[in-house]
């Protein structure tokens, strides 16, 4: 018989989950209570994966505002600090894969915006954000985080800011990532720019229960779901991969964070997501074979890297990610 030259097809499927939850500033106890719930929901529904957002261990944008001794009463070693141990426990206990951010003191005693993926084995990976910005002591990470899961699949991650840079997600997608892991704090962002976001009524988020449409309306507005689908959508489908894109919901300091918990396929084609305002979950199951002709994989294929040398070298622009984000 003749022996055929097709690729096989790629079987491989995962089952992953997206969370959104409004953090409470400092009060780990309490994030984690909702982390292990989502976490027992996630794996009763046969759920691989959970990914929940962008320090919602420790909660976020209240950090801005700590001084040295209260951020380095809040920052947790990693991966022997309590709450990296206890992502461990329960990633155990579930069998499953979790990822949750939290703000990180290393050996030499430097901060960082750090997100923790433990495996059911008790391995763990950490990814220090790239472009951080939170405090002046926060400093940014220097290494790209990929690695395989157990499912057979390799995942990469980049949190918040780190997504708005399109090399950070062109590289991660060179060293193998087929899904990103996108952690993320943000929506209804105070800016002096009109063409960005603005801020949501606090108001309108305490009357939710009473009126869910007028939040939710601005959930799905340019401050929340119509600015993620400018870029969101372009980070999967040019580089072929799964976006998992996981957010805090509700309160956060003084403004208001969006959720839109969603997961994009490589086509940048939108899976499942949610607009509630409160904290939630959407599962999808992702699909491999997607991956195989998916147009940006082709384009990456198509690159002469002969012509990029320009990228590695510094224009004069560039400036530090703090000092542009206090200035938007």
């Amino acid at each position: 018989m003749p022996t055929s030259d097709a690729t096989p097809a790629d079987l491989r499927t995962l089952r992953v989950a997206s969370v959104q939850f409004e953090a409470a500033a400092a009060n780990k106890e309490a994030n984690f209570a909702k982390i292990e719930a989502f976490a027992g929901k996630a794996a009763n529904q046969d759920v691989r994966l959970v990914v929940f957002p962008e320090c919602c261990i420790t909660g976020y944008w209240f950090i801005r505002n700590l001084s040295l001794e209260q951020l380095g009463q809040l920052a947790e070693s990693i991966p022997d600090g309590p709450s990296t141990q206890r992502l461990i426990r329960l990633a155990r206990q579930y069998g499953i894969s979790i990822g949750a951010g939290l703000v990180e003191v290393s050996e030499s005693g430097e901060f960082y915006n750090s997100y923790v993926v433990a495996l059911p084995d008790g391995t763990v990976h950490c990814h220090r954000k790239l472009q951080a910005f939170e405090h002046t002591a926060i400093r940014s990470g220097t290494e790209y985080t990929v690695f395989d899961l157990p499912d057979g699949f390799r995942v990469g991650v980049l949190i918040c800011y780190d997504c708005n840079l399109i090399e950070n997600v062109r590289i991660t997608a060179l060293r193998g990532a087929e899904i990103l892991l996108a952690p993320h704090q943000t929506g209804a962002v105070r800016s002096k720019n009109p063409n960005l976001m603005g801020i949501i009524d606090r108001q309108l988020w305490d009357n939710r229960h009473a009126d869910s449409e007028t939040i939710e309306k601005e959930f799905r507005s340019d401050k929340g779901r119509g600015w993620l689908m400018r870029w969101l959508p372009s980070r999967a489908h040019d580089n072929g991969i799964f976006l998992i894109f996981s957010n805090g919901v509700g309160v956060d300091d003084d403004e208001i964070r969006t959720g839109n918990a969603m997961i994009l396929d490589p086509y940048g084609r939108v899976i499942t997501e949610t607009w509630k305002a409160d904290d939630a979950m959407v599962i999808a199951d992702l699909d491999a074979g997607l991956m195989a002709d998916a147009t940006g994989r082709s384009w990456i294929r198509a690159r002469r890297p002969e012509l990029y040398t320009p990228l590695t070298v510094p224009t004069g622009m560039e400036r530090d990610t703090r000092e542009m984000k206090f200035e938007e």
